[in-house]
């Protein structure tokens, strides 16, 4: 009764916390660019990002700070959740044009009767850092160990947890042999670390720094950068995008050829400026009051970002391995991959 108090408990704060981040980045995201609800000049858009803090969906708000989307004619409203699968729900049920997110949430609305496609392609790998905590490093030292474990994941359902089940798989664990933790991000992953929630877990910049800071944990597994991605996952894995719904990208084609070329513009301004100089352009709660650790954490997944928005070769084929080795919808479906994404837009963008 006691561990269930204390990880209640636990649980508790980590949902005020991420509250308290979630409620920051939105009203960073209300407030840039005098846009946000639906006052400014041009179309409205609405896009939910799965975590606007975190640096692998960073080119959302760096378009935003940088005045992109206002350039581009659009007045864009950016909103936070805590985890990519929560605004994969989001955008499916209208509530918004567009997400930022996972690739891979693509294939598997496919096999649920969802049409979506990623229509800028920021990634070429996760972006995810698999980290075993401190007290458990010297029993985890590969995922052959994730037996019996409890395993941080951003939520259930989010790529997170898909990474999580494929690595285990891969390595002659079964997904029924290890228990996935729903911990989310920031604060509350970093609580669940500390307090023993969990054993590990996977999670991304700023987050991996601030474990790293705080001596919490050893990396595991990198997958920040296309070799790390292709020795983990076997290939370059696509992975953060601006995703929606195809029905909407046919019948709003102008207003996505302007997202491409505000984000494309973005990527290429990321590819040309230092962490240092990135960093000074987001919102300054985002450094959380350590501007040189937030730009290292910057630094650390740069290397994961396409500067042209462009599907990578042989992506979609990855993400299609990695989730029909542990799950059985996207295993037993025939996915047409030609339809979960387009370079139509990016190819044509401006900037």
């Amino acid at each position: 009764m006691r561990k269930t108090a204390r990880y209640s408990a636990l649980a508790a704060a980590g949902l005020l916390a991420l509250s308290s981040l979630t409620a920051c980045a939105n009203d960073a995201a209300s407030t840039t660019a005098g846009s946000g609800g639906g006052g400014g000049k041009g179309e409205h858009v609405k896009i939910m990002v799965g975590g606007l803090d975190k640096v692998i969906y960073l080119p959302a708000m760096l378009t935003q700070r940088l005045g992109y989307f206002e350039d581009a004619g659009l007045d864009v409203e950016l909103l936070s959740e805590p985890a990519g699968v929560q605004a994969e729900t989001a955008l499916v049920s209208g509530q918004v044009q567009g997400a930022v997110g996972f690739y891979d949430h693509t294939l598997d609305l496919q096999t649920k009767g969802k049409a979506v496609e990623s229509v800028v392609q920021f990634s070429h790998a996760p972006g995810e850092v698999e980290i075993v905590s401190a007290k458990r490093a010297g029993d985890i030292t590969s995922p052959k160990d994730f037996k019996g474990r409890k395993l941080g994941v951003t939520g259930l359902g989010s790529s997170t947890d898909f990474l999580t089940k494929y690595l285990a798989v891969k390595n002659g664990v079964k997904v029924s042999e290890f228990t996935p933790v729903a911990v989310g991000a920031g604060p509350t992953f970093v609580s669940a670390l500390q307090q023993g929630a969990i054993d590990g877990g996977m999670t991304t910049d700023p987050t991996v720094a601030t474990v790293m800071e705080k001596n919490l944990g050893k990396v595991l597994i990198d997958m920040r950068t296309p070799e790390g991605s292709q020795k983990a996952l076997g290939g370059p894995y696509p992975s953060s995008s601006l995703y929606m719904q195809t029905d909407w990208v046919n019948g709003h084609k102008d207003t996505v050829q302007k997202l491409a070329n505000a984000f494309v513009k973005t990527l290429r301004w990321m590819s040309g400026h230092s962490a240092s100089e990135i960093a000074a352009k987001m919102p300054a709660d985002y450094s959380q009051g350590n501007q040189t650790l937030y730009a290292g954490a910057i630094e650390s997944t740069l290397p994961m970002f396409t500067e042209d928005g462009v599907m990578p070769e042989n992506g979609p084929e990855t993400v299609e391995k990695v989730l029909k080795a542990f799950n059985p919808n996207i295993k037993n479906a025939d996915v047409d991959l030609s339809k979960t994404y387009t370079t139509e837009f990016v190819k044509k963008a401006t900037g």
